[in-house]
């Protein structure tokens, strides 16, 4: 299996496999209030079982070249992730999107593993465009975005139900030409 540096910090960027429901679970246990503040991941990982069954879905998802998903791990430990909810390659476009426990927030992993998987599918896969999909209350997962030199395209008003309570959804994204001008070394 292949790991990819996130930095000095021994952080690294890895597939995620259902053989790991148990570590993935864990992880979701160790920030389940604090991830489910924004997204239903943890409904859907409830116990190890259902973490399998999300992670076959994953699984089925980058067979069909539809979606994939990765662990971010720091000190061997899986604290977060980032994943393609969605990905259209005939159309050229797919969704990013993320989680975090909150013990491993605030270093850039997020921000840094989220660049590494938008270089793969707008530089080696060729696709067009990148999205993001936020609530308009996940300020730093809109953060992420401004990081990444998105454009904010607008907010969708209370397009989603998510405990009881209607949700905007910001929607964010950078094409190809940008996110390669905006990873371009200064100067050239």
């Amino acid at each position: 299996m292949f790991a990819i540096s996130l930095g000095d910090d021994g952080a690294e960027l890895r597939p995620l496999e259902p053989w790991q429901a148990d570590e993935f679970f864990a992880n979701i246990e160790r920030g389940r209030d604090f991830i489910g503040r924004h997204i239903g991941l943890p409904d859907r990982a409830k116990d190890v079982a259902s973490a399998r069954d999300f992670l076959q879905a994953y699984a089925e998802k980058a067979a069909a070249d539809a979606g994939r998903i990765y662990g971010i791990w720091e000190d061997g430990t899986l604290v977060g992730g980032v994943l393609f909810r969605t990905m259209d390659p005939a159309g050229g476009t797919c969704e990013a999107g993320c989680w975090l426990e909150p013990s491993a927030v605030g270093r850039g992993l997020v921000t840094r593993a989220v660049t590494v998987i938008i270089d793969w599918a707008l530089g080696e896969r060729g696709l067009h465009r990148v999205e993001w999909q936020v609530s308009s209350a996940n300020e730093p997962s809109i953060n992420v975005a401004r990081r990444l030199g998105m454009t904010h395209e607008g907010t969708r008003r209370e397009d989603f139900l998510y405990q009881g309570v209607w949700q905007n959804t910001e929607v964010w994204s950078v094409l190809a030409s940008e996110w390669h001008k905006h990873r371009a070394p200064s100067g050239s």
